[in-house]
């Protein structure tokens, strides 16, 4: 057999191996974390070392998805949100607390708004420089005082990093100069992870100057 067939071979079984060994990697780092939280807060007598003399990997993950549903059971009701409430203005009294609590909850509230329009649009824009292009994410618009002073419509856009795309950069660009792509985030997320290798399915171009809903 030719080197070149077991160049092809060996290629075939790293494209094969790779992506199911990260993938497994992951969920097991994931598993094995929240094992790790979550178990120990238990009881000695109900922890599955105590009652059937070894560990249960994955319990963490279903603790945690009953706690959390637990919690939005509790918080959708009328008593559960004042409970909430109660709990926040006691979080809003400590100094360092309230500003910190503060921002994180109105980052999340609006990532995972149903009617919110964060990352709810995958666009094209020039970054670093002109003639330069990159896929960015709409996070809204500039607040009002901004906007007064930029002059014009301007949006808010989030240019992630690859392969990593938590990290990255916040941008306020004028609202001509961004073209709304016809690919989903998930397309899009998926294209920057892969550094361009995972391209999203071809499409009949229909690329426009955004519209802001």
């Amino acid at each position: 057999m030719r080197f070149s067939g077991l160049k092809k071979y060996f290629i075939t079984g790293l494209l094969i191996w790779v992506p199911l060994s990260i993938t497994f990697s992951v969920l097991s780092w994931i598993i094995t974390t929240l094992d790790n939280l979550v178990v120990p807060w238990l009881p000695t007598h109900l922890q599955p070392q105590t009652i059937i003399g070894f560990n249960i990997p994955g319990l963490g993950v279903v603790l945690c998805a009953f706690i959390l549903l637990a919690t939005g059971v509790i918080g959708a009701n009328v008593f559960g949100q004042r409970i909430v409430r109660v709990w926040e203005s006691l979080l809003t009294r400590i100094p360092v607390v309230k500003s910190l609590y503060s921002s994180i909850k109105q980052v999340s509230d609006t990532l995972f708004s149903d009617n919110g329009k964060a990352f709810s649009k995958a666009l094209l824009v020039q970054y670093p420089r002109e003639g330069a292009w990159t896929i960015a994410f709409l996070t809204g618009a500039p607040g009002n005082d901004i906007t007064q002073r930029l002059g014009g419509d301007y949006v808010s856009v989030y240019v992630p990093t690859t392969p990593n795309p938590t990290s990255g950069f916040f941008l306020m660009l004028p609202q001509a100069d961004v073209i709304e792509l016809d690919m989903s985030v998930d397309e899009a997320l998926k294209y920057i992870i892969s550094m361009g290798v995972v391209a999203p399915p071809s499409r009949m171009p229909e690329t426009s100057i955004l519209i802001l809903d």
